[in-house]
């Protein structure tokens, strides 16, 4: 394929997802106050009784439901993206390494739940109880979209952090990386690991960028080992 067909490829891919994100859409948009409930609890377990979040303008309420729903399509609609991921990579791929096609689809869409699933239920509480607890001496005017973009900020950001062992799968796959470049980089991996996970964490401090930071490297270690099973081998 040509330049120009590899982004005619791109485009119906990137059209599929972006219908897909669409339907799930509108399906969430039906429980958008509820889905915001969830995505609120953690905060709430920490403010004052009688606080709750605030907002400042008349449309504020339903640009938050309009995002929430985004958020809530967009996880709902992992596996879809992940499916049109693998058919606009597939051609460059052998037919035997073909049949990962299943395995990728589940496995990614499992890690993808899974970093979303730590970014909401470990992650994102330990950064709302350490910066509710600064500013403890203060009477708190958190606006649900500021609130919002926080929360979704780390919870798709751990998603995609967590699809790192299966980005590995496939360079080693293609004899881009193996398990020992992989090892001899370790040293270079944690800089930019503690990098991401400053920009993903809104708070400075060291504690809680390790929250991010150590599931990080484990998930790098791992990929060391997917790229020592499954790397390239000469036939």
């Amino acid at each position: 394929m040509g330049f120009f067909d590899h982004l005619e490829e791109f485009r119906r891919r990137l059209i599929v997802c972006l219908l897909a994100v669409l339907v799930l859409f509108f399906v969430a948009w039906a429980w958008a106050p509820e889905l915001f409930e969830i995505v609120a609890r953690p905060i709430k377990q920490v403010l004052p009784k009688g606080q709750n979040l605030s907002y400042t303008t008349l449309t504020e309420p339903f640009l938050m439901y309009f995002r929430v729903s985004i958020l809530a399509a967009v996880i709902l609609a992992s596996p879809i993206i992940l499916w049109q991921v693998w058919l606009f990579i597939a051609p460059a791929l052998y037919r035997r390494e073909k049949k990962y096609v299943l395995p990728f689809v589940g496995v990614g869409f499992l890690f993808f739940i899974a970093g979303c699933s730590f970014g909401y239920f470990e992650a994102f509480p330990v950064v709302v109880s350490f910066l509710i607890g600064m500013g403890k001496s203060f009477n708190a005017v958190i606006t649900i979209n500021e609130y919002l973009s926080t929360a979704s900020k780390i919870i798709l950001g751990m998603g995609l952090v967590f699809e790192t062992p299966i980005l590995i799968f496939f360079l080693a796959r293609v004899g881009v990386v193996s398990e020992r470049w992989l090892l001899a980089k370790f040293k270079y991996a944690v800089l930019v690991i503690f990098i991401i996970a400053a920009i993903i964490t809104p708070t400075p401090d060291v504690a809680t960028q390790l929250v991010f930071a150590l599931p990080m490297i484990g998930l790098y270690l791992l990929g060391i080992g997917i790229a020592w099973a499954f790397k390239k081998r000469e036939t």
